[in-house]
């Protein structure tokens, strides 16, 4: 295997030490920092290299290293990998003799204010409608936009009626040949566009005009302006604003080479995609984003960004209706009686109430893109996103004794589905805890053998022990420093999985300081977790520190999750 003995060398290497070790080891281990004259705050990152040596040190005589097998029966990465449907809930329910499923787009079928057609559903159920004597009703799937697309293509998915956020998620599926019938072309309008907060806004204002992307991009590429946006795979407003850059760099081809160069440049500098729009939506709240994208009706019912200017662009976001040639005439006909509900007066009413209908005086901003192009920009953005930059990452696994079950295989299946979408030229590493911590595989770039190897080791995994998550966090920290000597350019993250909280080894609070003065985001997957409970708010200081996310899912959806998450980061 490949240099794995001497990577472990290097990895449990002796390194600066500036305490006597009888000074560090103590019963007060979680609270005594291993260099006495460094506070619990506001490290440096030198001064967190030197920390985190430390604290390496001390652990290195309980650190095991794994044999990892090389798997050449990886069946599970070789094919795109889906949770069921049902993972998506149905949030209105239809039992009329004729009962059409649509699949809706999340800012109008998830709970309040972003209900509107599940209460415009709910009273169609209600008013009686029939087609020849037989009852008409829908049910709704609360589903993005883009998830939509990857289930029909990619799974067996198939909804009678499809009500995205824009029509380029329809084209994208006629792309994919996907017969589609467009019902309307607007069920509830919206916009999508650029959100910045005040001063920003202002100062902004008065060096570069007018906000449009060209102006945005130009401003991001000086310097004066950090601008974030979404996953194009599955966020309808990051897969506008990606397009609509594509087309400011250059208008006769946005998918030219010059096009992408651009964008390249782009990334070098801009903050992570953003795995959702809740996830920027925190940032702002605290602060730490001045600029970045939003549909309108969100911005319109999140009251934490009254202090932000809305300025639309790109494609309108007016949620078209479409069914599909597969769909029987009599859903068919269903599907438009449907449609004229939700375009009545007292629809469109709620619909405004709901933030939806703003701005109709907004005129869509061209981006020279088709149903092919849009899924080819998607593709450039994969490839583009990290700004030609490696990246250095670490899976870290709970294999504690409460993951024995359920837990511990869900882990298993969804690491090993979703590793399908982690690129090439990344490199990754795979650690392991209980009460002790293991390097179960190395860094290394993850070629075919390398992923080989990583599928032997997750699918080695062995339960046993208590819970060490920070000594385990601890031991990735310094694999990643490590390695980050031989790619000084590459950008580091870390993925914990874990379904529950420390117990023993050091605590969250002693390692802050450490994972705040590195920088590294670590996002967090928990399994099958309480909301509220302590394993739970644990796990979102953790991600929290270097502004990365959490992930609280069920066995059942975490496949997907981790898909959207590596897409986004790997």
């Amino acid at each position: 295997m490949k240099t794995f003995k001497k990577s472990i060398a290097v990895i449990l290497s002796a390194t600066i030490v500036l305490c006597s070790v009888s000074a560090c080891k103590s019963s007060g281990l979680n609270n005594v920092s291993p260099i006495g004259n460094f506070k619990n705050s506001s490290y440096t990152y030198d001064e967190a290299v030197t920390e985190l040596n430390a604290f390496n040190q001390q652990l290195n005589s309980s650190v095991k290293t794994g044999t990892p097998r090389l798997d050449i029966y990886n069946t599970e990465a070789d094919s795109v990998s889906l949770a069921d449907i049902d993972t998506f809930p149905i949030t209105v329910e239809g039992n009329g003799d004729i009962n059409i499923e649509v699949a809706a787009a999340t800012e109008m079928s998830s709970s309040a204010p972003d209900d509107w057609m599940n209460i415009v559903a709910e009273n169609f159920n209600k008013a009686g409608i029939s087609i020849d004597g037989k009852s008409v009703s829908v049910t709704i799937r609360k589903i993005t936009s883009g998830e939509v697309v990857t289930y029909m293509t990619d799974g067996n998915y198939r909804p009678d009626v499809y009500a995205p956020s824009s029509n380029a998620w329809g084209e994208m599926l006629s792309a994919k040949s996907v017969n589609v019938i467009k019902l309307t072309d607007r069920i509830a309008g919206n916009t999508a566009g650029v959100l910045m907060e005040k001063k920003t806004y202002n100062d902004f204002i008065s060096k570069y005009g007018e906000v449009t992307l060209d102006n945005v991009l130009n401003a991001s590429l000086a310097g004066d302006l950090t601008f974030a946006y979404t996953n194009p795979y599955t966020s309808s407003t990051g897969l506008n604003i990606l397009t609509g850059m594509l087309y400011a760099f250059d208008k006769n081809d946005p998918l030219s080479d010059t096009a992408q160069q651009k964008l390249l440049d782009y990334q070098k500098q801009s903050p992570p995609v953003a795995y959702t729009t809740g996830v920027l939506r925190d940032q702002a709240s605290k602060g730490i984003i001045k600029a970045m994208v939003m549909e309108e009706q969100a911005y319109k019912n999140t009251p934490e960004l009254r202090d932000y200017v809305y300025t639309p662009a790109g494609i309108r976001h007016d949620h078209p209706l479409y069914t599909f040639d597969y769909v029987s005439k009599e859903k068919q006909d269903a599907a438009k009686l449907f449609k004229d509900y939700c375009l009545n007066s007292e629809s469109q009413e709620l619909a405004t109430k709901k933030g939806f209908n703003l701005h109709d005086d907004y005129k869509a901003q061209p981006n020279g893109m088709d149903g092919a192009g849009y899924i080819a920009a998607q593709k450039i953005w994969k490839k583009s996103k990290d700004g030609g930059q490696p990246i250095i990452a670490v899976f870290v696994a709970d294999t504690s004794g409460s993951m024995s079950g359920e837990p511990i295989n869900s882990l298993k299946s969804s690491l090993l589905s979703s590793s399908s979408y982690i690129s090439s030229d990344n490199y990754i590493g795979l650690v392991s805890y209980s009460e002790t911590v293991t390097i179960n595989l190395p860094i290394d770039v993850f070629d075919a053998e390398h992923r080989a190897y990583f599928s032997g080791a997750v699918k080695d995994l062995d339960i046993k022990g208590s819970t060490a998550t920070y000594d385990a966090v601890l031991v990735a920290l310094k694999m990643m420093i490590d390695k980050k000597e031989e790619l000084p350019n590459a950008k580091l993250m870390m993925f914990v999985l874990s379904d529950g909280e420390q117990n023993v080894g050091y605590s969250l609070d002693r390692i802050e300081p450490i994972v705040e003065g590195l920088k590294i985001p670590i996002y967090t997957i928990g399994y099958n977790l309480s909301d509220g409970s302590k394993a739970v708010r644990e796990l979102q200081k953790l991600s929290g520190i270097n502004e990365a996310s959490l992930i609280n899912a069920t066995s059942d959806d975490i496949v997907n999750h981790m898909r959207n998450l590596f897409n986004v980061q790997l």
